[in-house]
Order: structure tokens, then sequence, then C-alpha cells
């Protein structure tokens, strides 16, 4: 696995607080992750603990995807494709294909196992494959739920269109919209198309809020600097502006209310204890996960 990094730009924009440029993990096969959260520079963004950008890859005839099953503890995954497809399965017996506008919403609370491969369809003709994985932690008294999944149609995702700009509003609450998927905090996840001169007024809903540029660039209304694919940019708590399009662009909107206590992190698991982390780290190596119905391999524990 070979990582390229950057630093971010040096901008000086009233009600930006910080831009992140992620590095670049090659994962084989060209398959390459831009993993926003968490950096160097900041851990989170409300509850938001983790922001992988997948692709976009190119499969031939033959290749294909094939995370094998894995856990996780204390968060929800967020899955949502802009191309391609993705089956998941995982230990509370979900079998589901994910494709472009749809959502995935798993929460692992207490422990759940879950598999991400190419269909035998697709593997067969290839394809592309490009998307955004995010997980959210949970609050504290959240944290042992019971694990579950629900999966959302597009049709059943909220949108609002204005002069050029459509939001779709994936998880939490925006502009007036609240989203279907059962959350345990306050959040915002949209999905922000942007036509050439249009623009989003980013608003102070929520206490932290970010977004990060999929394609095409932004600038902040009235000001010099512009931001690029594969940045992640940070709002200023209470500062409200305007982004405007350079071009055609295409951006995440993400935040929330910041968790009180702090969240250890290692490798698929997220706590509020680092004990739990411990056992967590513990019961995998002894297979004490339920696990994936039809699937017998399992990706082991990091050293």
């Amino acid at each position: 696995m070979t990582i390229q990094t950057s630093l971010a730009p040096e901008l000086d924009i009233e009600g930006v607080e910080q831009v992140i440029l992620p590095p670049v993990r090659d994962l084989g096969d060209g398959f390459q992750v831009r993993r926003a959260l968490p950096s160097a520079q900041r851990r989170m963004v409300g509850p938001f603990i983790f922001f992988d950008q997948m692709g976009e890859a190119v499969f031939r005839s033959g290749e294909g995807l094939d995370v094998r099953p894995h856990p996780h503890i204390g968060l929800s995954t967020v899955t949502y494709l802009i191309e391609g497809e993705i089956l998941h399965r995982d230990s509370v017996g979900s079998l589901q294909a994910i494709r472009p506008g749809e959502v995935n919403w798993m929460t692992a609370g207490s422990g759940i196992v879950h598999s991400e491969r190419t269909s035998a369809e697709n593997r067969a003709s290839g394809g592309k494959l490009f998307g955004l994985q995010t997980w959210v932690a949970l609050p504290k008294e959240a944290e042992e739920t019971a694990p579950a999944f629900s999966h959302h149609k597009a049709h059943e995702i909220p949108f609002t269109e204005d002069a050029g700009t459509r939001l779709t509003l994936i998880a939490g609450s925006s502009d007036g919209m609240t989203s279907p998927l059962k959350t345990w905090s306050d959040m915002v996840y949209a999905d922000i198309a942007m036509q050439d001169g249009a623009r989003y007024r980013v608003k102070a809903e929520h206490i932290e809020r970010a977004i990060y540029v999929v394609s095409g660039a932004v600038e902040v209304e009235g000001q010099t600097g512009t931001f690029a694919a594969g940045q992640l940019v940070v709002f200023k708590p209470d500062a409200e502006l305007v982004l405007r399009a350079s071009g055609p662009a295409r951006l995440m909107l993400l935040g929330g209310e910041p968790l009180p206590e702090k969240r250890h992190i290692f490798w698929n698991f997220v706590s509020s204890s680092a004990d739990r982390i411990e056992q967590a780290k513990e019961d995998w190596r002894e297979q004490r996960f339920a696990p994936v119905p039809g699937e017998h391999e399992f990706i082991p524990l990091p050293a």
C-alpha cells in the first residue's frame, strides 16, 4: 500500500477554520481511497469520525471489490455511491445491493460483522466504482445498542432544488428537511450538486460543519481562494457563508453536535472506553462475533 501526502493550501478565508488534503491510499489493482477523517489535523467533525472517498476505480471483466468479513463496534456506517454497485452482507442477516443515490445505514452498536463485494454479475462485466463511506460515532448511551441495518432507496431520500443547486439530505436535518434514517445524535450529511455559478448558503444550523469536494471546485463568495476536489473544508462554529461553484461541482456536507467524550479508535472499533476496544480486539481474535451467513473468510485483527 502506498500513501501520498500533500499539505493543505494556506488560505485566509473568513469563516473557514481549516482545509484538509487527505492522503491517497493505493489498495492495489488501481483502487484508491482518500481518507479525510481522522487526520493529523482533525479527528472528528460533529459525530463523524471517519470519512473515505472510494475510487474512482475501473474494474476489468473478472475484477471487483472483495472486502472480507470484518467487525465494528460503537458506530454507524454510511455507504453512499456515485457510480457502481456494492453487495453488502452482515451478521444480522442482511443481503443488500447498494446503487447510486441509495443509502446503506448500518449500526454496529455492541458488535456487527459485514462484508462488501462485487456481485458475480457485475464482476463478469466489469465497471466503475466511486463512492463515499463514513462512520458516525454513537453517543455514549447508545454505544452498546443492538446491531441493525437499514437500506433506503433513492426516492426515499428528501431533496430540495433552487437555482442550479440540488441538496439531497442523506442523514440528519438541514434546510427545513429531515432524513428518514434513524440517527442517534444531532447531525447533517448531504449531497450537494451545483451547476456552474450556482450558490449554496452554509447555515449555522449545526455546531460543527464541513464540506468535502467530490468533484469540481467552489469558492466563498466575496473572498479569494478556491476549494478543489479532494479537499475537506471545515468551517468555524456559527459562521455563515455562501459557496459558489466554479464550473459544475459536487460536495458532501457533514457535521453536527460534537460528542462530549473522547472517542478511542482502533482498526474498525470506536468507543468512549479504551477497555471496550481491548475487549472487542480479544473477541475478534477468538471469533466471538456473530458470523456473516454464507461467508467463511475474515480479515484478521491487525498486529
